[in-house]
């Protein structure tokens, strides 16, 4: 009897760890390598990476700063892939300056105000992009005016004029006039640059510095100018006439040849149809810094 209490009480003891055993040695199976395979040496299983989360549209957004021949202006661009940015930008610029042209010595004031929206386009893993776009504000033109003194001469259409003598008591008033050119007749207009740098770079570098070059299809400049006050047809000022006049012969060809000479100028100024630009600037993106190719 007491033989057979021993081996029960044995029997118990070693069941136990026996179950413990053979659990050890399956949940070893999910974490080891068959360690005969590797002559012995244990290797724990890697985990696998943590799957990356490629950046949803609007997700980063850059801020700038341009010089262009639109004027110097700022610059906001979001991300929406990584093979595509949305851009928008806004210019302004204006400067007075003094002109000469046909005996005229305008003051003229030169305003640059645009404003646009670009997809800059990135074909390849680079900075190289393409930007098809559309200025939906244009409001680039140059306005002058202009006073003549007396005996003051101005050509128009190959004929020369002399601003009359004031004269207050007659009512008579030099030659005067204001004119403008619009740098704008498409509206909008639709633009496309080239250019390298990505506002959002794709390594999670925070400043860029892009550039770009293209054309904007403006349209045909307008031209438009305007004169009143006294003209005369002689040096010496004594065949003259008030300019609005609509049956005067001499006011009637000063309008016709005034009306020729804005035809010329039109035409010399048609290259700027195609409006040039050219830009340089710099940029500062937020948001998230790892992005996805």
């Amino acid at each position: 009897m007491k033989h057979r209490a021993l081996v029960v009480s044995m029997a118990i003891f070693v069941a136990p760890l026996t179950v413990m055993a053979q659990t050890a040695e399956s949940s070893s199976r999910f974490v080891d390598v068959d360690a005969a395979a590797l002559g012995g040496v244990t290797r724990p299983v890697q985990p696998a990476p943590a799957a990356t989360v490629p950046p949803g549209p609007f997700s980063r957004v850059a801020i700038g700063a341009s010089f262009s021949t639109f004027g110097p202006g700022l610059q906001v661009t979001t991300f929406i892939t990584p093979h595509l940015n949305l851009r928008t930008s806004g210019s302004y610029f204006t400067h007075t300056t003094n002109l000469t042209t046909n005996g005229f010595n305008p003051t003229a004031k030169l305003k640059l105000m645009s404003a646009g929206v670009s997809a800059d386009i990135y074909p390849f893993h680079t900075g190289f992009r393409v930007s098809p776009g559309v200025l939906v504000y244009n409001g680039n033109k140059v306005t002058a005016n202009a006073s003549l003194a007396g005996g003051a001469s101005v050509t128009l259409n190959g004929n020369t004029y002399y601003s009359a003598n004031p004269n207050q008591a007659l009512g008579i008033t030099a030659l005067h006039g204001t004119g403008e050119l619009g740098l704008n007749t498409n509206r909008p207009a639709f633009t496309a640059t080239a250019g390298w740098g990505n506002t959002i770079p794709h390594d999670g570098a925070r400043w860029s510095f892009p550039f770009e070059a293209g054309v904007a299809l403006t349209g045909q400049p307008s031209v438009n100018a305007n004169l009143a006050g006294w003209a005369c047809v002689d040096q010496l000022l004594t065949e003259c006439t008030d300019v609005a006049s609509s049956t005067n012969p001499i006011a009637i060809q000063i309008q016709n040849d005034l009306g020729a000479q804005i035809n010329k100028w039109k035409s010399n100024l048609s290259p700027l149809g195609t409006y040039p630009i050219v830009s340089v600037g710099v940029a500062y993106s937020f948001g998230p810094r790892s992005m996805a190719k």
